[in-house]
């Protein structure tokens, strides 16, 4: 039954475009300190992080986008270094672009 959960867990959380990206950020858990991690994909709605650190399904983060303040975010599911992840609040469509754009950038330079 979790299998089947966590499909539909993935199927809505697919409903928000993705934007596929290679961008640096800043995670933390609440009462931690920031350190540097990877996003891989972002909608509005979430993002699929790459890091070492270790996270659990439900567990709460904090993510820092490049430019922008600290935003919360919950754990949805976890896969070996890979964890995604929904936006408590879904980002504004502008942020979002910025963000496509910063990663458009880095891979040309």
């Amino acid at each position: 039954m979790s299998a089947d959960r966590q499909t539909d867990v993935d199927r809505k959380a697919r409903l928000a475009e993705r934007s596929y990206v290679q961008i640096g950020v800043r995670i933390r858990r609440p009462g931690e300190t920031w350190f540097s991690s990877r996003i891989a994909d972002v909608s509005v709605t979430g993002f699929r992080l790459q890091s070492f650190m270790k996270l659990t399904c439900g567990s709460e983060l904090w993510v820092m986008l490049p430019g922008f303040e600290g935003r919360r975010a919950r754990v949805l599911w976890t896969r070996g270094h890979e964890a995604g992840c929904a936006f408590e609040r879904p980002l504004h469509p502008a942020i979002l672009d910025h963000i496509v754009k910063l990663s458009s950038g880095s891979a040309l330079a």
